[in-house]
């Protein structure tokens, strides 16, 4: 059994066509087919059913393929070591964000960048379960997000900061004069808010739904940096995670009265997995902005 093997193997499983994984590795086709034939003959079981000009793997293709992944990221991880023995501060970091928190990373990927100049920096947003399932498969080398305590046995979560739920204005609006804000204030006014799967989006519809009251919601979007620059030009107010204003000099949090909530931010890693240089000094330049 050859690592090329492998790699064929599992572009075959990902596509589910010989010619479109062929070309992904940059071989023929007849030689991934032949070289996937040598493996299944080596295993004694057939890995694809081959249907006219269609594949489609098999039971035993499925539990090899976890396999197969595991071997190629093994691989995959002990280059990137020894690579960054020689070149502790270049490389790729890939970071995974939940919607609620991009805005908040905002502050940090300049003044790392500035640090690091040899670090090449993804950011992925999703929600927490693609983002998950990402980091398992090694796509994400961490994740950002407001999260609750996890048992997933796989998953390591480092906490970053807590925060409290807050109302936001912008300093020239003359609710920013306000010590807090109730709820019957806050049923009043125009809002502009963050998506259903957001953390204060979700305590703000449980709590007037409590109450039996509404909200008078005028816009809602995912994208918070979007929301803070509507908020910050226009007399809207928004609830958020006060921590969303990091670098936001021209806003103000406001405290909804008699209901502080704090939501819990982590950073989250795959237990048992080689952390990279660039994830490490990532994350130390992240505790040091949001903690300050």
């Amino acid at each position: 059994m050859e690592f090329r093997q492998l790699h064929y193997f599992v572009k075959a499983a990902e596509t589910m066509n010989f010619t479109e994984a062929a070309a992904a590795v940059f071989i023929t086709q007849s030689t991934l087919s032949q070289q996937i034939k040598q493996l299944e003959e080596e295993l004694g079981m057939l890995l694809f059913d081959r249907i006219g000009k269609h594949v489609r793997i098999t039971e035993a293709g499925h539990v090899f393929l976890t396999h197969a992944r595991k071997i190629l990221l093994a691989v995959q991880k002990s280059k990137q070591a020894i690579s960054e023995l020689n070149n502790a501060a270049t490389g790729e970091l890939n970071v995974g964000v939940s919607y609620a928190f991009t805005s908040s990373l905002f502050p940090v990927l300049a003044p790392f960048s500035t640090k690091y100049p040899g670090i090449k920096i993804f950011i992925a947003s999703d929600n927490h379960e693609e983002l998950e399932k990402k980091l398992r498969l090694a796509e994400l080398d961490l994740i950002v997000a407001y999260h609750n305590e996890s048992d997933d046995e796989d998953l390591e979560m480092q906490p970053l900061f807590s925060s409290s739920i807050v109302m936001v204005v912008a300093k020239n609006n003359p609710l920013a004069q306000l010590k807090s804000v109730n709820l019957k204030q806050l049923s009043e006014l125009e809002l502009i808010l963050p998506g259903k799967g957001f953390s204060s989006r979700m305590f703000i519809n449980e709590l007037f739904y409590k109450n039996k009251m509404s909200l008078n919601i005028k816009i809602e979007l995912n994208d918070v940096h979007s929301l803070l620059l509507l908020v910050q030009e226009g007399e809207w107010a928004t609830i958020l995670n006060e921590k969303t204003l990091i670098g936001w000099d021209k806003l103000v949090a406001i405290p909804i009265a008699g209901q502080e909530v704090k939501k819990q931010s982590y950073i989250l890693w795959q237990k048992g997995v080689y952390r990279k240089k660039a994830a490490i000094l990532f994350t130390e330049q992240l505790m040091a902005t949001m903690n300050n």
